[in-house]
């Protein structure tokens, strides 16, 4: 996401399957072809319709007309949207509510099929009624897709996680780092945590 920021610094490795993604030589553009992202705050692209929201990153692949119709319409199915907005196609992604408006970034995350789909605590920002649609569209997707969500509710990541990973920030040192607590399978660790600060964080003894 800022490899082309000046001042950016990377350190270490993030492995996609066995390739370093920020190995020398390698195209942030064909990175971003196998990763999806869906951020905290619904972002459709403002003057686009919901069609072209959905279709803009096959449009840059160089897709033809009767593919990304196709693939357009697979993926607001697979959102769990197309019932919803199959005749208005035509019309602001804005105009959408703002669980549908995150159901719709899901669609784009998804139109060109990638390995991983990233999701950044997509539902902080959504009722009751949209995060359990949103979450019921994650154990749909999960069958299909190798998901990483980041979230402050552990309540939806007991619900809808695999494996869970706790990551805590580390204030002892000179400038604060966050550090991997525990990773583990989600039931492990929600009933008999290994660490004694993950079974803090989860009683809620420190937050």
């Amino acid at each position: 996401m800022h490899e082309t920021i000046a001042f950016a610094r990377v350190e270490g490795q993030v492995l996609l399957g066995a390739q370093d993604i920020y190995a020398r030589g390698i195209a942030a553009q064909a990175v971003r072809r196998r990763i999806g992202m869906v951020f905290q705050q619904p972002n459709p692209l403002k003057m686009l319709s919901i069609f072209e929201n959905v279709a803009i990153g096959m449009r840059l692949d160089g897709y033809g007309r009767a593919a990304i119709a196709e693939r357009v319409e697979l993926s607001l199915q697979a959102a769990a949207l197309w019932d919803e907005v199959k005749d208005k196609l035509d019309h602001s992604g804005l105009a959408l509510s703002g669980g549908q408006q995150q159901r719709l970034c899901v669609a784009r995350a998804i139109a060109l099929q990638p390995d991983v789909l990233l999701l950044d605590e997509p539902c902080s920002a959504l009722d009751p009624v949209s995060t359990f649609k949103i979450e019921e569209l994650l154990v749909e997707l999960k069958q299909r897709y190798t998901i990483v969500i980041v979230t402050h509710n552990m309540q939806q990541a007991a619900r809808i996680a695999d494996r869970t990973m706790v990551f805590m920030v580390d204030r002892t040192q000179s400038r604060p780092l966050g550090v991997l607590v525990e990773e583990d399978v989600t039931n492990k660790i929600f009933t008999a945590p290994s660490d004694p600060r993950t079974e803090e964080y989860i009683s809620g003894r420190v937050g």
